[in-house]
């Protein structure tokens, strides 16, 4: 039986290192931090994590032959009221797919693609 989340990391894969950054810092005002890539033709760009904290932290990527967009997995972010990180996106370069909704005893979720066409899914208690 395992003792911890299912979801341990995620990558999030882009092409415009630098624009995908600053979207990425301005919609969740965080400070992204490099990470030593094992391979030259990989650069990597971590959130901010908690050791002790639960949920996944992950890394922006930029990787050789590697696109962006069309994702058929959907990573979701925790926030405080996803209708704000959803406006923020929008004025950082990105776009609104659905704007806050209710799923029901779960909370709210929006769902946002960033500047390289990732979708992303915001979720908040509220």
């Amino acid at each position: 039986m395992h003792t911890h989340n299912p979801v341990g990391w995620f990558e999030i894969y882009v092409q415009d290192l630098p624009r995908a950054k600053a979207f990425y810092e301005n919609v969740f005002e965080v400070q992204l931090q490099k990470l030593d890539a094992p391979d030259p033709d990989i650069e990597m760009w971590a959130f901010p994590m908690q050791e002790q904290g639960t949920g996944a932290s992950g890394a922006l990527v930029k990787m050789g032959g590697r696109p962006s967009g069309g994702n058929s997995t959907l990573v979701y972010f925790s926030c405080s009221d996803c209708a704000v990180e959803a406006r923020r996106a929008q004025f950082a370069g990105g776009h609104v797919v659905k704007e806050k909704f209710s799923i029901g005893p779960y909370g709210s979720i929006a769902l946002v693609t960033d500047t390289e066409g990732n979708m992303i899914g915001l979720h908040s208690l509220q």
